[in-house]
């Protein structure tokens, strides 16, 4: 598994299953596989700070919550993401200040258009050395 995740294939969507030692770095990792999906993450710098801050009922809704919050930014902002520190997390909220940029047609090659993180096959686990989460994206 490559920087914390590893794209899962799926019939008619696309999956994605992060790892970490911590929720953060798991929750870091599946951002950036997130962004693996939309764009050539390699092209994106981390120009911008973006505040995060995101409540849920439980892990699972945060997890979703998190990515949708990202899926959001890139369609009605133009952003894409590369960093992501997670600075608080508890399983029904999280804070974190995202690094990314702009879309820049000359620079940046769009992929994928990702309408959103759905419920569906949807995993939150703790294991032995830290997190596996999954998760299936509407595309």
């Amino acid at each position: 598994m490559e920087n914390g995740f590893q794209i899962l294939e799926h019939t008619a969507d696309v999956g994605l299953m992060a790892t970490g030692s911590d929720l953060k770095q798991a929750f870091a990792a599946a951002a950036a596989g997130l962004f693996s999906i939309i764009a050539q993450s390699r092209q994106i710098e981390t120009r911008d700070c973006h505040h995060i801050e995101v409540k849920a009922e439980d892990a699972d809704s945060l997890l979703v919550g998190w990515l949708n919050e990202f899926i959001y930014l890139f369609d009605a902002r133009h952003l894409l993401f590369k960093r992501f520190d997670i600075t608080e997390i508890t399983p029904t909220s999280l804070v974190a200040e995202a690094w990314g940029e702009p879309v820049d047609p000359s620079r940046h090659h769009i992929k994928m258009g990702v309408k959103a993180a759905t419920y569906h096959t949807l995993k939150v686990e703790r294991e032995f050395g830290g997190y596996r989460l999954q998760v299936l994206f509407d595309v």
